[in-house]
């Protein structure tokens, strides 16, 4: 089962859309996904939750970072099957980490914790908080927006992964993007 969190080998480019709640990630991510033709790995998290929600009325619980994590991986293993270009990531594991030790006292499941540390991405971006604050039922942190930015950021330097910061508007972060992505293929090729 532990091994469902391994990110099975694949011939693409995987990028991740990294950063706190509503900063843009899941808006970019399918305006890369279709500028580029390519697959959108989705949140798990979202779904997850919001049926949770919808159905208990209860909120994220340390008990449920399994779950989601196990979803999300196997989300991504089974579509980086389906593309040999880039595969772009709506989050990843390291995510789930830094919810995880942001929301519960910087504790993480220590199964979550080895394969957020394992999984590898050819480019993280981090998104900033300079998007407007869109409430829902699972967003909770708009009085926190820099504080947990920071927490990500933090993790992306602690953990030596590769980041851009995107900043700006729909259309600029659009940009700065696939300049890096092109970049990508570009040395890929």
């Amino acid at each position: 089962m532990e091994k469902s969190l391994k990110q099975e080998p694949s011939d693409c480019i995987k990028v991740v859309l990294f950063g706190p709640e509503s900063t843009g990630k899941t808006t970019l991510s399918r305006q890369l996904a279709r500028y580029y033709n390519s697959i959108w790995i989705p949140e798990y998290a979202r779904e997850y939750l919001q049926n949770k929600w919808n159905y208990e009325r209860k909120t994220c619980e340390p008990k449920d970072l399994l779950p989601i994590a196990f979803g999300q991986m196997a989300l991504e293993n089974e579509l980086a099957k389906k593309t040999d270009t880039v595969l772009i990531c709506d989050t990843d594991l390291l995510e789930t980490k830094v919810y995880s030790e942001a929301y519960y006292s910087g504790t993480c499941d220590e199964i979550l914790d080895k394969y957020a540390l394992e999984n590898s991405y050819d480019l993280y971006f981090l998104t900033y908080i300079d998007t407007p604050w869109e409430a829902d039922d699972l967003r909770d942190r708009p009085n926190h927006r820099l504080q947990m930015f920071k927490v990500f950021e933090d993790a992306l330097i602690k953990y030596n992964r590769p980041y851009v910061l995107l900043r700006g508007n729909k259309i600029e972060r659009l940009n700065i993007a696939v300049k890096y992505i092109d970049e990508l293929i570009k040395n890929k090729l």
